[in-house]
């Protein structure tokens, strides 16, 4: 078991790398006024980057930490779908 929950920890830390790595292209889309890429990448952060990293979180316990981080990232979703007009 121990060497399951150190590949899921591991896996989570990709997961975060991935959505930030999205979001930096995110911020780049829409300072160039790309609204097709940066639409994509809203999909690809919403629909699945966070699910996968909440799904790996539940198999592992849910940590208060990792809960905050997830509501963080959805709020920052949030925030630039408003600026692209996206529901």
């Amino acid at each position: 078991m121990p060497k399951r929950i150190k590949k899921l920890k591991s896996s989570i830390d990709s997961y975060k790398l991935e959505i930030e790595k999205h979001f930096q292209k995110l911020e780049k889309d829409i300072e160039e006024k790309n609204e097709i890429l940066a639409g994509y990448h809203v999909k690809e952060i919403d629909k699945s980057l966070i699910n996968a990293l909440q799904n790996k979180i539940r198999l592992i316990g849910d940590n208060p930490t990792d809960k905050i981080l997830v509501e963080n990232y959805k709020k920052r979703l949030e925030e630039f779908k408003e600026k692209l007009g996206i529901e």
